[in-house]
């Protein structure tokens, strides 16, 4: 019997980004309406937009670990990759506010008010999001989670983001050019815009079965190796990823005149060490005989 690790559930994360996202526009919130800055608007307006990604993400992680049924034999993995696309487009409608908002805040530019307030403020906010990106990344790349990694890069863009108004609003603030809030405003939505046209391509990518890194592929093939003889081979090494499920086939080739129980046995050792390092990987080995000629006409990849 083959022992794969079950799928962990990571709701926790996103009720964790849920949170701060609350936290975050509380308080980014709090600095737009004591200084009338429409840099810290954008600012807050990510922060909504992170609210309802985190949301999406909360429902994407329930439903990526729930087993195989009858309609999804492999899984409901795939889904984190419609939360990744969702918050890009989540994105782009929060720039699009953005930079309508600044170019209007440009040709009528207002002063500033209690901007050391604000900015400090938004620091706190920053510090939280910075935190909880952070999790989020670690927890995401150790698991292998789209989605908390997808959460974890737009809450650090958020941050960068949060260091650019910050800047511009304390120039400002020196300055007393109060054009230049609508400036550093556009220029945190075409960053915004950058970074959901990033999401929605990763998650393209995960939809349309993407190869395992080079680096695992390079350890299956490994593994493969071990157990080559004059009279055992392997070909057609295929990969594939889906959220946190992680795919494999290969051919193996084995003497024709091998029994039915040989064969299973040598397929059975195979796995088990492919599992040993990979207990995560769904295996597919399918056997031929090396001396059939037909046994090569799919080799390729």
């Amino acid at each position: 019997m083959h022992v794969r690790s079950a799928p962990v559930d990571l709701s926790k994360f996103a009720w964790l980004s849920i949170a701060a996202a609350l936290v975050t526009i509380f308080l980014k919130g709090g600095a737009w309406w004591v200084t009338g800055s429409v840099g810290l608007l954008s600012d807050a307006a990510e922060s909504l937009v992170n609210l309802a990604a985190a949301i999406v993400a909360l429902v994407a992680l329930k439903v990526s670990i729930r087993p195989p049924d009858k309609n999804h034999n492999y899984g409901h993995a795939k889904a984190e990759y419609f939360s990744a696309a969702t918050e890009g487009i989540m994105i782009f409608v929060a720039a699009a506010v953005i930079l309508y908002t600044s170019v209007e805040r440009f040709f009528s530019p207002q002063p500033l008010e209690n901007v050391g307030v604000g900015l400090l403020i938004s620091v706190a906010a920053s510090l939280v999001n910075g935190c909880v990106a952070w999790v989020l990344l670690r927890q995401g790349r150790r698991h292998r989670s789209m989605t908390l990694v997808a959460d974890a890069k737009h809450l650090l863009t958020d941050v960068w983001t949060s260091v650019g108004v910050l800047v511009g609003v304390g120039l400002v603030w020196v300055t007393h050019w109060n054009r230049l809030d609508a400036l550093v405003a556009f220029a945190v939505g075409i960053n915004i815009l950058v970074t959901g046209w990033k999401l929605i391509t990763e998650s393209t990518a995960g939809l349309m079965d993407v190869s395992l890194p080079k680096e695992e592929n390079d350890g299956i093939r490994a593994v493969l190796e071990g157990f080559k003889r004059d009279n055992v081979d392997f070909h057609a090494l295929r990969t594939r990823e889906a959220g946190h499920r992680r795919f494999m086939e290969c051919h193996m080739l084995v003497p024709g005149a091998w029994t039915v129980q040989a064969g299973h046995d040598a397929v059975e050792e195979v796995t088990e060490a492919l599992l040993a390092q990979y207990p995560e990987l769904r295996i597919t080995i399918h056997l031929e005989p090396i001396e059939d000629p037909k046994s090569y006409e799919d080799i390729e990849i």
